[in-house]
Formats: structure tokens, sequence, C-alpha cells
């Protein structure tokens, strides 16, 4: 067997059970707009006091009870995800016997991509052997996602068994009405040591379940994400034919390295918007700040805001900015090599490898080391600790809950599983074969029956084994480790608060005037003005309101 064929082929698979996640981590900085999770106020539950439509006792969570089935090369390190520098020679099996009773179910997931087919697909069918029942999928294309959710929660009665939300998704008066309404309790079967019951559904760590959790009652299934998303990335293949070196320790040395590499006659630009970059490096908090006297600041009051646009705005004037920044997607520009710099998720990382090692074997990137604007050490604020849940349809029938209960556990099975690994790559001998380095090679069937599923409906804790691209799980692993030892967790981190509706839009105008700003079409004056309009619509009630969430913690 040829190892480089087989390499080139496992690149350009589809994308699977763990690539989604660059595209999460790609969109994960949407800044100065209420939080993606933001729905109508929640009413409070019986059996534990609510504020602000979260919980102020634990007792509906499940006791956090981890296992592992395969020992990391690269430990976590406060959250960083453990990487492995190899595939096991063996796998263990975490679920005995397929658990299901033969039962039929359906599940209704997004997919960014061609939708496989749901009959005669013998990846589905040996999943379904694995699981002992049956799972439909009806698949929604992702880019329309919200508006087929909302539609499908409009009819209740002929919703799907099993329903995937995605945080970005989540439509109005979800937490108030949907939720309770339309979707089963899940607190009496997982709640504290009832959880043990399913051991990879009680292997998903504490935060995750509580941002599923809405009024004091868990409600979903998490997919679980690490705690940094994003980074500052270079192509350094390009660098090292310029014979540049970079020695980038504060924003300035940035700005200068972007200036270097700028060459409009050459078509090579050193940026492109570089503001997610101008917050990592300026430790904008996502939301609120918490003062030394215990008050609450917005982000767009914060000096770090401030100092992140102003500090775009120079990179935006130096000229290192590539023409067509609005224009033109980013990823592409860096893959061309137009675009020297970008700010992406991390995810994206290997997601860039699979798709240009085919055609230029050389094609590498890196991100800088973790930094401060000033020089000093960054502060990265941890991500939230799931971006998709899913929900089962309310039922009476609590025969057909646990059934469900028992299908998510085998789908929760983390690396180093035989669960994991067919759900990952399918069926051995069908889906792939094994290369001389034990890789996982895909066949073409690979492409047309294999994709993103079954993640979406609940996943384990996330790990990084992309061995595939030679040396990136060590690049990577020491990359995250370093940056997640400077993470902390953001004031609110891993609760799932329910905003007022009244205060759902009062963030927006700042997105544009991030924008404006860096572009220099306006002005900080501009931004104090904002400001000040954003207390009157609303900011100072909606300070009011975490604060009172803040209090009773």
């Amino acid at each position: 067997m040829n190892t480089n064929q087989d390499r080139q082929r496992l690149m350009n698979a589809p994308i699977n059970r763990r690539s989604f996640l660059g595209m999460l981590a790609a969109g994960a900085a949407v800044v100065g707009v209420p939080s993606l999770l933001t729905a109508c106020g929640g009413t409070a539950s019986t059996g534990s006091t609510n504020v602000g439509g979260i919980a102020t006792t634990t007792d509906h969570l499940p006791t956090y009870v981890p296992i592992t089935y395969a020992e990391p090369d690269y430990p976590s390190v406060n959250g960083s995800l453990p990487g492995f520098e190899k595939i096991p020679e063996e796998f263990v099996q975490s679920v005995d016997a397929p658990p299901g009773k033969g039962s039929s179910f359906t599940a209704m997931t997004p997919l960014w991509g061609t939708p496989p087919p749901t009959t005669g697909n013998q990846y589905y069918e040996a999943v379904n052997e694995m699981l002992g029942s049956t799972l439909t999928f009806q698949i929604a294309d992702g880019n329309e996602y919200g508006t087929t959710l909302a539609t499908a929660l409009a009819a209740p009665k002929d919703l799907p068994d099993w329903v995937s939300v995605p945080t970005w998704n989540i439509p109005p008066r979800f937490a108030s009405e949907v939720v309770p309404n339309v979707f089963q309790d899940l607190t009496p079967y997982l709640a504290g040591d009832k959880v043990k019951k399913w051991p990879n559904l009680a292997n998903i760590p504490t935060a995750a379940w509580s941002y599923s959790s809405f009024d004091g009652k868990l409600y979903g299934l998490p997919f679980p994400t690490g705690v940094i998303n994003d980074s500052i990335f270079y192509r350094d293949d390009i660098l090292s034919e310029l014979g540049i070196t970079p020695d980038v320790k504060n924003g300035q040395d940035l700005i200068d390295l972007m200036v270097e590499l700028t060459d409009p006659g050459a078509k090579r630009y050193g940026a492109h918007d570089m503001w997610t970059a101008a917050t990592l490096i300026h430790s904008v908090v996502p939301k609120w700040k918490l003062t030394d006297d215990g008050k609450l600041l917005h982000r767009v009051e914060t000096d770090e805001y401030r100092e992140a646009l102003e500090w775009n705005a120079a990179v935006f004037a130096s000229g290192a900015v590539h023409p067509d920044v609005d224009n033109t997607w980013g990823k592409q520009l860096f893959w061309d090599g137009e675009v020297v710099v970008i700010n992406d998720g991390l995810g994206s990382w290997h997601e860039n490898l699979a798709q240009m090692l085919g055609t230029n074997p050389n094609w590498s990137q890196t991100p800088f080391p973790p930094f401060g604007a000033d020089g000093n050490d960054p502060t990265y604020y941890k991500g939230n600790p799931c971006s998709i849940f899913s929900f089962l349809k309310k039922t009476d029938d609590e025969a057909r809950v646990t059934e469900l209960l028992d299908l998510a556990n085998v789908l929760a099975a983390p690396f180093g599983t035989t669960e994991y690994d067919l759900i990952a790559n399918g069926v051995e001998g069908v889906h792939f074969t094994r290369g001389s380095d034990g890789l996982p090679v895909p066949t073409e069937l690979a492409a047309s029956e294999i994709q993103p599923t079954y993640m979406f409906l609940v996943d384990g804790p996330e790990a990084n084994a992309k061995v595939q691209y030679p040396g990136f799980v060590k690049e990577s692993s020491e990359f995250t480790q370093l940056a997640a030892s400077y993470a902390v967790e953001p004031v609110f981190w891993g609760l799932q608060i329910s905003e007022p509706d009244q205060y759902a839009s009062i963030g927006q105008p700042f997105e544009d005037l991030e924008k404006d700003i860096s572009r220099g079409r306006k002005s900080l004056s501009d931004l104090d003005a904002a400001i000040e309009t954003w207390r009157s619509a609303g900011g100072e009630e909606l300070r009011t309101f975490y604060q009172g969430i803040l209090d009773e913690s």
C-alpha cells in the first residue's frame, strides 16, 4: 500500500466527528453582541431557587466520573484538549452489548455538506446494529437550520424524537416556552449519581451539563468543546521562503511583521481583519468584567475593548490589510497565500491542512505563541463549555426515555473505544482500510455514506488525535497547553442564562461599530456615544439583572 497516497486520501476525507469543530471555533468569537444563548426570561422551577432563569443549586447536575481508555501523550492542562500522537493498537468496547430494544427513533440534525443516503447506508446500518435500535436521521441544511428548527418547533406533535440545537440557532422564547413544554426533563434520570448508570455520559464534564440546563432542570445532552477556541496563525512556509523569522512579543511587533509581509505587487498582504486577534491580545472579556469592588462592566465599557479597537484601526491604517477583506472569504485568501496572517478557530488548523496538503505538500501554518499587546502575558477567557446540545421530545413513556439515554451513552463513547472508532471512521474494510502506519484510510464509499450526524446528538469529551498530519498533534497540543495556562473562567462561565427579551438587541449596533472604527469610518468618540445609548436603552437594567445573579451565586 502506498503510504503517501493513503495519507492524501485521508487528508481529503469528508468532515467527520471532529473536523466540524473548526467551523464552530471559527464562529466562536462573535463580539459586541448579546450571548448566542440569549432567549427570553425563564420562569422559576419548583424544587430550587432561580435567579435570572438559572438555578442557585447544582442538585440537578450529573456526578462527574471521568474515565480514560487511552493515555494521552499530551495531558490536558487547565482544560486544553488531551493530545494523542498515535492510534491505539487495540480499542476498548465501553458498552458490553447493544443496549437498544429494537425500537425506531427519528433524529433531526444539521449538515454543512451533501446529505448521505439514509437507506442502504452501510455506515448507518453498522451504527444501528451497535445501538440495538434504529436511528433515522432527518438531515437539514446547516445554513438554513435556524429556519428549519423554528418551523419544526411550531408543530411539536410532529417533532422528531431527538433534536439537535446549535446555540446560534436558538429561537425566541426557547428557555421560557419551548424547553419546558416541548422537551423532556432529564433531571430525574441523570441528576447526581443517577448518571452512573451511563458511564460515558458521566464522563462529560459538569460545565457542559450546566450549560445544557434551563431553570434549574437538566434538558440538554451536550456536545462539549475545548476551552481555547481561537488563535493568530501565520503561513510559516511563506515566511521561510522570504527568509523571515517572526519574533512577535507584543501588538506593535505583530503590526510591524504584517507590514513587512505586505507586497501588493506580489498579491501578498500581511493581514485580514484582525479583530478577533485584537480581542485576544488585549484580553477583552466575552461579555462582563468583574471590577475589584464587585461591580460589573460590560465588555464595551472596558479599557481593553477600547484598546482593541484602537489597535485594529492601526492595523487597517498600516496598509497591511487585504483590500478585498470585506468581499472575499478570509480562509480562501489565507489558503492562496494572498493573506499571510489571520485569526481563526483552532479547529481550522487541521482542516486547512486537509484542504491544502494534497496539492501543496509544503503548505504549512502555525500559531504565534500567546502574548499580550503590551508585551506581558495575556489573559485568555475560556470558551463556552458546549456549543451544540440536543433534546429529547417530551413523553410520558419512561422506558422510551431510558432507551434513548442508553443510545446516548453509546454515542458519547470517548477516544480509545470501539464505539468512537466506528462512529468516526465507519466499518473497516468497507469505509476505510488501515495504512502501513496504522491510520484509517477512507475508501471512496466513505465520502458518500459518512457525514457528521451522530455527534450533533451527543458527544464525549473532545480529544486531539489528528495523527494523519505529521507533527500536528505535538505542535497543536503544546500550543493549547501553553494557551490554556493563561485561561481563566469569565464571569458566569458555564451558566445557561436567559436574558429578558427586551435586552436582546441593544448590543447589536456594536458589531457594525467595530467594523466602522477599525476601517476608519468612525472614531472612538462614536464608541462613547454608542455606550451611552446602550446604557439608556437598557444596558443599566441588564447590568442590574446580571448583578442580581452575581449577588445570589
